[in-house]
């Protein structure tokens, strides 16, 4: 999952999925035909006329993660709605200095905003303060830039919503249960985000005084890791009541070991909204039950806020005339009671 350094601004209590719908409401325009889309892109966009044409200009790290190619899909099918919107995506990288360059070019191509998901929001800040000060406004989404001078408008997940989210749900479901356990099956140890997960987790159990966490390993947000690592933890723990995994790609692996171990004496959160975990907690034949969004619908509304700069818009459903310096999304909790209404968002 990706990295931020700083929770900011706005908490906004709407659905994952209602992320777009917000934005939307003074700011779309009429959207154009398209076919199949990628999950979650059918958030509703309002049939006004098209209004200024808006270039934008799109660069992201290399889609090496499930989410991160639910980012782009997101931010290519939104731009597709709308027929007064173009979009420059380059091929996303890795590598810090081959991003630069690539948002360099979006630069001196002149496009009207820039929307940058960087690998690094540290070594990137420079390229966001560039655009900024060539009067192009930057929407910053999700790994956050080092100084809001690069940036018009950061719009991002809750990391620590998250955790604090998942602490919650398993902390209702063992309400009554006395002295029981519960262990973490954490992300890559050296992201502040996933520092500020645990955070929120460990700060939710301290409602629940009957509750103890009593292990927690650090996973790499791969299958293969969540694997090894869950079963690392098993062998360790020979009886618990709950895990909460942070990444649903990595929970891919750790559902494999849990399997293999024959272990189902235990209740299960996932982490992220990927349409397996939807599935499985929709089938509820396992130990899955819950996971806790952390949405890449970010990405079409990242787009909205994006057309909206272009266009000189605010946003629908807000006083303002300008479009909020930061929104920050909901991390909803998705079960079997309400996963038909994300499972279109589930991201594969």
């Amino acid at each position: 999952m990706p990295e931020i350094t700083s929770r900011r601004g706005l908490l906004f209590g709407a659905a994952a999925v209602s992320a777009g719908a917000l934005l939307t409401g003074c700011t779309s325009n009429e959207p154009s035909d398209s076919g199949d889309e990628p999950a979650g892109k059918d958030q509703p966009v309002a049939d006004d006329k098209p209004g200024k044409q808006v270039t934008i200009g799109f660069a992201g790290p290399q889609a090496d993660h499930g989410w991160l190619n639910a980012i782009n899909d997101n931010a290519k099918s939104r731009a597709e709605k709308y027929s007064d919107v173009t979009l420059e995506i380059t091929e996303g990288s890795n590598d810090t200095a081959q991003q630069i360059g690539q948002i360099e070019t979006l630069i001196n191509k002149k496009v009207d905003v820039l929307v940058v998901l960087p690998a690094d929001g540290k070594a990137l800040t420079q390229v966001g303060l560039k655009a900024m000060r060539a009067g192009i406004p930057v929407v910053n989404l999700d790994r956050i830039f080092n100084t809001p001078q690069a940036y018009r408008c950061w719009i991002g997940g809750d990391n620590y919503g998250m955790g604090l989210n998942a602490g919650h749900y398993i902390g209702e479901k063992l309400k009554g249960k006395s002295g029981a356990r519960v262990i973490e099956l954490a992300g890559l140890d050296n992201l502040e985000l996933t520092k500020q997960r645990t955070q929120g987790f460990d700060d939710a159990l301290k409602n629940y005084p009957n509750i103890k966490k009593v292990a927690r390993q650090a996973a790499e947000f791969t299958v293969e890791s969540g694997q090894a690592k869950m079963a690392q933890l098993l062998q360790a723990q020979s009886k618990f009541d709950a895990l909460w995994n942070h990444d649903d790609d990595q929970g891919v692996g750790a559902l494999r070991a849990i399997e293999q171990a024959g272990r189902d004496d235990f209740l299960m959160v996932g982490g992220a909204g990927a349409l397996s975990a939807f599935q499985a907690i929709k089938q509820d034949d396992g130990v899955l039950k819950a996971t806790v969004l952390y949405p890449p619908t970010m990405a079409a509304s990242a787009i909205d806020l994006a057309r909206a700069l272009g266009q000189s818009k605010g946003i629908g459903g807000l006083a303002e005339f300008e479009i909020p310096s930061s929104l920050t999304l909901y991390s909803a909790v998705v079960d079997k009671t309400n996963v038909d209404q994300y499972m279109s968002t589930g991201f594969k």
